[in-house]
């Protein structure tokens, strides 16, 4: 190790928790490797992964994001992750903006800030996660009808593309199935290309959608952004929900909107700085 300090801010959005470097003051080389040490929750920093604040690489963007999940991977996108770069640009005075134009790997995404009254805090955030998909044919080959088998038993689920790819299965029995079980071997299911996240959800009495994420790359995860577009998007599609849905996950409630108007789906959620700090890299 250098002796090279990076400071770092850890944060989270409904639990979803990621170490956030800003690269225009702080180079990051090897983050792949940064993230999986700094990712251990026992010899690291702790956290679902590392996201790195950067340039854009276009005009039509304000700030970039890069994410990479506790096993190295990047991945495309994270809604619990952008609406934590959102509060982080406001609140650490990087922007005055209370729309920002946020560009990742599956798109540019608008983050929607909702302020205190005294225009200082950012309470909560929107994100346009734009247009979901049903099909994708190089994230889900759809090789057995929407139907896949774990560790011998049937999950019957819908597929949806957030930007990345996920497999969204309804339950009966959310609070007691054996996640890492099945999620493990359904992740690299065959119908899955580039793998895939999948979420077990369940409708709850007050219409509600209990939502328990495990993601490629990750494992279990308090939150999961994406997985609660996909899962409202999957039960407005099936025809349990309408397309407004209060996504509840083990790390706290998604408000999500699949509106008619752009076909676009908006995410409204809280986001969180927990500490500051700095490693050596």
């Amino acid at each position: 190790m250098s002796d090279k300090k990076i400071h770092f801010t850890k944060m989270h959005g409904a639990g979803n928790d990621y170490i956030y470097v800003n690269t225009l003051l702080y180079d990051v080389n090897g983050p792949n490797s940064a993230s999986i040490k700094w990712s251990d929750r026992h010899k690291g920093i702790g956290g679902d992964g590392l996201v790195l604040i950067c340039r854009p690489t276009t005009d039509a963007a304000d700030y970039r994001m890069r994410i990479f999940n506790a096993d190295g991977s990047e991945a495309m996108m994270c809604g619990n992750a952008s609406r934590c770069i959102g509060k982080y640009l406001y609140e650490r005075g990087l922007t005055d903006k209370t729309e920002i134009k946020l560009e990742t790997l599956s798109g540019i995404k608008t983050l929607m800030l909702h302020l205190d009254s005294e225009g200082k805090t950012v309470e909560s955030v929107t994100v346009d996660m734009l247009e979901p998909l049903t099909e994708n044919h190089r994230q889900y080959a759809d090789l057995s009808g929407g139907i896949l088998l774990a560790e011998g038993r049937r999950f019957e689920g819908t597929f949806v593309c957030m930007g990345n790819p996920h497999f969204v299965t309804f339950l009966n029995d959310i609070d007691t199935i054996d996640i890492a079980r099945y999620g493990a071997v359904m992740e690299r299911d065959s119908n899955f290309p580039e793998r895939c996240n999948i979420e077990f959800a369940q409708i709850l009495s007050d219409g509600a959608i209990r939502t328990r994420v495990w993601e490629r790359g990750s494992g279990i995860t308090m939150a999961c952004g994406t997985g609660a577009c996909a899962t409202a998007v999957a039960a407005a599609l099936t025809g349990r929900a309408s397309r407004r849905s209060e996504i509840r996950m083990d790390g706290g409630t998604l408000q999500i909107e699949w509106r008619t108007t752009d076909n676009h789906v908006y995410m409204t959620g809280p986001a969180e700085i927990v500490f500051d700090g700095e490693i050596g890299e």
